[in-house]
């Protein structure tokens, strides 16, 4: 099955949930920025949840398919179709996806999933040095991306419950767990109120506001850091390192946010508001492991929806 792209909107890549077991040659984990979304969009086509599908970024794709397809969308509202339940597109049709409503990244995942084939053990389109995906880059007008053939039927008119899915435009604290650097800085971190910065991207969120104060001058050893990891660098506006951050950093570790709530980020707007709360690491345990039951529970729900 085809899907022509008549339109790809601001950054639309082909994504999965990452390239697992290569950071320590330099290789970044990548995949979708909202894993939850991405995760949730497979499932409710039937999917495995690594599966690839796309990841459009603040305004959305037009795509063209050429065959009957299954399909669902999560993450931000970009129009075309009603996230969080399975649809199908007829041959022929065309989706239009505009700028998002709320939030910031919308998935889209096609029943059977994007036939791309795997580098390094993943699917995704790493930007910065032209791996994976669909050519190593973002999609173009013109582009033709197939999908494998899978001939499911859904049973009943059903969507994923709202426990699942998080609203994207009322949020403004993100939960984290303090790290190594932070008594080096003045000040409560917890207090200060950031926004997201327009230079942020898929390799870190960037944050504006009153800058930190490092009250040392001692130097930093580079050290691991990965998905979460908030850094201050000299001009004290932390970045928080998001999918595609580098494995090794050389600025001051502020603190780390939490699996559960790096989703918040992803879907985060330039100009949001957003502030820390610092919370115990069995917290940041005790969310991830009520996230994987969720949906595993609901994976297992699925699994009489199609035929």
């Amino acid at each position: 099955m085809e899907i022509t792209v008549i339109r790809p909107g601001m950054l639309t890549t082909v994504q999965d949930l990452g390239r697992r077991g290569f950071r320590h040659t330099g290789l970044p984990l990548g995949g979708a920025m909202d894993g939850l979304a991405m995760r949730l969009a497979n499932l409710l086509v039937g999917n495995e949840d690594n599966s690839a599908g796309l990841e459009m970024t603040l305004t959305g794709a037009e795509l063209e398919f050429g065959d009957d397809a299954l399909v669902a969308v999560t993450g931000a509202d970009m129009g075309a179709l009603q996230p969080g339940r399975p649809q199908v597109v007829k041959a022929g049709e065309r989706l239009r996806f505009g700028p998002a409503q709320r939030g910031c990244r919308t998935y889209l995942a096609v029943a059977g999933g994007l036939a791309i084939e795997p580098v390094l053990g993943g699917r995704g389109t790493d930007l910065r040095s032209g791996l994976g995906g669909h050519q190593g880059r973002a999609i173009q007008a013109g582009d033709t991306l197939r999908a494998h053939d899978a001939k499911r039927k859904i049973t009943g008119r059903w969507s994923v419950g709202r426990s699942l899915i998080p609203a994207h435009d009322d949020f403004s604290e993100v939960r984290v767990t303090v790290g190594a650097a932070a008594p080096e800085f003045s000040g409560d971190f917890n207090a200060v109120e950031f926004a997201i910065s327009p230079k942020s991207d898929r390799m870190g969120i960037r944050l504006a506001g009153p800058a930190l104060v490092r009250n040392t001058t001692r130097e930093v050893i580079s050290a691991a850091v990965g998905p979460g990891t908030v850094q201050v660098p000299p001009d004290g506006a932390p970045i928080v390192l998001m999918a595609d951050a580098q494995t090794i950093g050389g600025y001051p570790c502020l603190a780390h946010v939490i699996h559960h709530d790096l989703r918040l980020l992803a879907q985060a707007r330039p100009g949001d508001k957003v502030s820390f709360v610092t919370v115990p690491l069995a917290e940041a345990h005790r969310l991830w492991r009520k996230e994987e039951r969720d949906l595993h529970l609901l994976q297992e729900g699925l699994r009489h929806r199609f035929t």
